[in-house]
């Protein structure tokens, strides 16, 4: 097997067990009761100032964005990491605001980072010419206008 087709499986696979991760906290967004992670959303966002119909919300771009993340395709990846990076950071800002614990906090921020670093590398533009230095076209005007 050639040795370019493992980096190109290890993305997908890492894209599947993020996508895997969101739709189970999409679910358990969903369940009515107690999850593995503590007291039911719905406790949860009360507690936080949210009302408890807000993790239905939350949950459905949870799993909106957990699909695009398995779709082939740069653009609904890169939309996806977009829409959860904006997610998250409103999760790291309540986590913050609220004084969570944390062993509760800590998952917000490393997924931040994770979704930055993946909108970044599905940019639709190649963003890494924004690192390149260009090179230096000559004048056709000889130096003077």
């Amino acid at each position: 097997m050639p040795t370019r087709v493992w980096p190109r499986r290890l993305r997908t696979a890492f894209y599947w067990f993020l996508a895997a991760e969101f739709a189970l906290g999409a679910v358990t967004k969903f369940w009515p009761g107690p999850t593995f992670t503590g007291p039911a959303y719905s406790v949860k966002f009360a507690d936080w100032g949210y009302p408890s119909w807000f993790r239905f919300v939350v949950g459905a771009i949870e799993l909106v964005c957990a699909v695009l993340l398995v779709v082939p395709g740069r653009r609904p990846r890169f939309l996806a990491a977009t829409t959860l990076v904006l997610l998250l950071t409103g999760a790291v800002t309540t986590h913050i605001v609220n004084h969570d614990e944390l062993y509760q906090s800590v998952a917000a921020p490393t997924h931040l980072v994770i979704m930055a670093a993946i909108g970044l590398a599905n940019w639709p533009a190649d963003w890494r010419d924004l690192l390149r230095r260009s090179p230096r076209i000559p004048s056709t005007t000889g130096g003077s206008l």
